[in-house]
């Protein structure tokens, strides 16, 4: 993978919220009294919970997404004169839909999108946490991975280079050990930093694929945009049509599609952007 790319500059965007309001009401949340919302991802024993608990307190409540039987914990917290709604979401191992979990998960960060998605994983299964990340990272770039536990990875004698990892995926990587309150500062200053546009991450993105499909995706992602030029993710939508993913199919039929249409942000002076100039 490349090496970061940083652009510094003289001041930053300060009200660049990216939700859709009238998409997170139908998700069931409410932004009317909230500046932005955070979704928290995650495999499940990562200690997702236990980072939304810390960051929240006792400002949280549950309920249960819009016709699902899963349940939804939503908090928030006060950072910089800014309200933060966060949103935790089910713990899942994926981004493909197979489950009721996963749906919800998948259909919150692509319809909802967020200003910012926490994926909360594990210091001691950092290899097989990211691949949640990496589907994330198809999705949205405004990502940040908190890499939890960091108590058990030292006790293990494992050590790990975040500021490479951060490097590696193009977006901010903040160590953190939860339980215990160590890095929650630095996540919520990072968290603040993506959702005020200081910080533009620049996600690594898998183009390894075979010639044939990589031909295929160039070609269905060149007619979505037509047909949604705004699109954010239109290679995500891509490759999830070719994996034959059915929701997306029916989104991409009845229109839905069009509510994720925004328009383009620019960079503006001092902005940070993390991530790599290319991908291999």
């Amino acid at each position: 993978m490349a090496e970061t790319q940083t652009t510094l500059g003289k001041e930053a965007c300060e009200n660049c919220p990216v939700h859709h309001a009238a998409n997170l009401l139908k998700l069931g949340v409410d932004m009317k009294d909230w500046d932005f919302v955070v979704a928290l991802a995650g495999n499940p024993n990562t200690g997702k919970s236990t980072v939304f608990n810390a960051l929240t307190g006792l400002r949280q409540h549950t309920g249960n997404w819009p016709g699902k039987t899963v349940t939804r914990a939503e908090g928030g917290l006060m950072y910089g004169e800014r309200r933060y709604k966060l949103v935790d979401l089910p713990g899942t191992y994926s981004l493909l839909a197979t489950s009721t979990d996963e749906e919800v998960a998948r259909d919150f960060i692509l319809f909802g999108q967020p200003d910012v998605t926490l994926v909360v994983v594990d210091a001691t299964r950092l290899e097989r946490n990211l691949n949640l990340v990496l589907q994330i990272l198809e999705i949205t770039d405004r990502v940040v991975v908190v890499l939890n536990l960091m108590d058990e990875a030292r006790r293990h004698g494992l050590e790990i280079d975040d500021r490479r990892l951060a490097r590696d995926l193009g977006v901010p990587v903040v160590p953190t050990s939860a339980r215990y309150g160590e890095g929650l500062d630095l996540l919520v200053q990072t968290m603040s930093e993506v959702a005020m546009g200081q910080i533009v991450c620049k996600p690594y993105r898998i183009q390894n694929q075979p010639p044939r499909i990589r031909k295929a995706i160039r070609e269905l992602s060149a007619e979505i945009r037509k047909a949604f030029p705004d699109l954010p993710n239109a290679r995500w939508v891509a490759l999830r049509l070719l994996d034959g993913d059915e929701r997306i199919a029916e989104a991409l039929r009845k229109g839905e599609l069009g509510d994720l249409t925004q328009a383009p942000r620019l960079e503006t002076p001092g902005e940070v952007a993390i991530g790599p100039e290319t991908a291999s």
